[in-house]
């Protein structure tokens, strides 16, 4: 029997991924594991893959990295393509990409930052966190953002793990820093850094902090650094310990240790030694960034002093009324990245910034999916978009079983959008364009005794 007359590829379903981060990865990886006969292929704005694998996972985790190889493993297969510097919403819409493919999954993930709505928040020496993470990491347009280190005193408002990273990354030793993959740039400024104190500072208790324990006991034991925590901060959380679930019990008994217990003679030698402090200031709001009398610098932070208002996670912070000032030229604000809209065509909830969807399934809008922030919101370490990824992949694998979603009909896939783009004069970067570019940053890594040396612009990475 010859099927001459259709080329085979033709009546294998496609699907088409936009962002290559974990979200998209693993939306992949089970969409290619399910259906063997589907045809992935995943848009990428960046020439480079992997999101903020690359550009948010702090340079001293290497280990969380090691995703990267059963992304790379997803990324050769034979059923999966990867178009990196194409910028959907911009290159291609995505209605087109919903003409030439049978579905859409949406994982660009949340390039946008939460505003803090507070005066002061647009002065020199106030960066958000996402701008200053992108910017140590090599993040192409996060590189002129050179912050100004020259101050003694920096603030970090929010207590997750992206504000320990950035308070470790502020007060490691160079030497630690050297051999990791920060980029050069990054590690000059910090070779030069006058900051010396990090307070991280989160407007509940102890007991609702938001980072994990691991991030706590890394700054714990940073070399060369002392904790300095407000004992009265801890008043009555010994006794909520015992009913707290197991890790945030731990989390808490680690920070009343540090806190509160008289340390051991080698600890206590190590904490007079310290030249560089950190601590937590608990119950503490931003009201106002304010700026040196004759120019635009910051110079402090007027935080409004809170209580808890029941206990928990679903204790809130009400405000008493005192305020407190506290010198400093640089806030960091870690409160929470955010999702923007990509496209008029795609539904979008502006108030919670997510695509509205049950399991992955964008409401009113069939054939079109969305997983990791994107779908949830930015929650979660990379294990959580996995899971989350997987749900999708399989919302979009029963739409394909059960006929909800058509796929009887041949669609042109990537054919078609190369025609487009190409007619666009935009040049996709393929997987082994991303190959060579990742060996010329391990080879000049290298060379300097670091994993990598990440190129920091796009003209850098399409130059290779």
């Amino acid at each position: 029997i010859s099927n001459v007359s259709t080329p085979f590829s033709s009546c294998r379903p496609k699907v088409c991924i936009v962002g290559s981060g974990p979200a998209g990865f693993y939306t992949a990886q089970h969409l290619i594991k399910a259906r063997p006969d589907v045809d992935v292929d995943i848009y990428e704005r960046l020439p480079v893959p992997f999101g903020l694998v690359r550009f948010g996972v702090a340079p001293d985790h290497p280990e969380v990295k090691n995703v990267i190889n059963t992304f790379t493993q997803t990324a050769k297969h034979t059923c999966c393509s990867f178009y990196g510097n194409v910028t959907v919403g911009k290159d291609v819409s995505v209605g087109e990409l919903q003409q030439a493919y049978h579905a859409v999954v949406l994982s660009y993930g949340a390039e946008g930052n939460r505003s803090m709505g507070v005066p002061g928040e647009d002065l020199a020496g106030v960066y958000s966190a996402k701008d200053f993470v992108g910017w140590y990491n090599g993040l192409p347009s996060c590189q002129e953002l050179s912050p100004d280190l020259s101050c003694e005193t920096a603030v970090i408002l929010g207590q997750g793990n992206v504000a320990l990273d950035v308070a470790r990354i502020l007060l490691s030793p160079i030497d630690i820093l050297k051999k990791t993959d920060i980029t050069q740039p990054a590690l000059e400024a910090l070779a030069e850094s006058h900051v010396r104190r990090v307070l991280i500072v989160g407007r509940r208790g102890p007991v609702q902090i938001a980072c994990t324990i691991k991030e706590l006991r890394e700054m714990v034991n940073l070399p060369d650094t002392r904790p300095e925590m407000v004992a009265a901060d801890f008043e009555g959380v010994k006794d909520a310990v015992k009913d707290l679930p197991r890790p945030r019990k731990r989390l808490t008994e680690l920070m009343l240790k540090t806190a509160m217990e008289i340390p051991g003679e080698k600890e206590q030698e190590r904490r007079n030694n310290a030249s560089r402090v950190w601590s937590f200031r608990f119950f503490r709001s931003p009201i106002e960034i304010m700026a040196d009398p004759d120019n635009k610098r910051t110079a402090g932070i007027r935080l409004a002093v809170n209580k808890l208002e029941g206990s928990g996670d679903g204790a809130r912070a009400v405000l008493t009324g005192e305020v407190e000032d506290v010198s400093c030229g640089l806030v960091i604000s870690s409160i929470g990245y955010k999702s923007l809209p990509i496209d008029p065509s795609v539904p979008f909830d502006s108030s919670k910034a997510i695509v509205p969807n049950s399991m992955g399934r964008v409401q009113q809008a069939a054939g079109l999916y969305c997983s990791g922030w994107l779908k949830t919101g930015p929650t979660g370490v990379i294990a959580t978009t996995m899971n989350n990824s997987f749900d999708t992949a399989r919302s979009l694998v029963e739409d394909m079983d059960s006929g909800t979603l058509d796929i009887s009909a041949a669609k042109p896939g990537s054919q078609s959008i190369s025609g487009l783009l190409e007619k666009r004069g935009v040049k996709p970067v393929i997987f082994s364009d991303w190959e060579k570019i990742d060996s010329v940053e391990m080879s000049r890594g290298e060379a300097a005794g670091k994993p990598r040396e990440k190129l920091l612009t796009v003209e850098e990475m399409l130059g290779h």
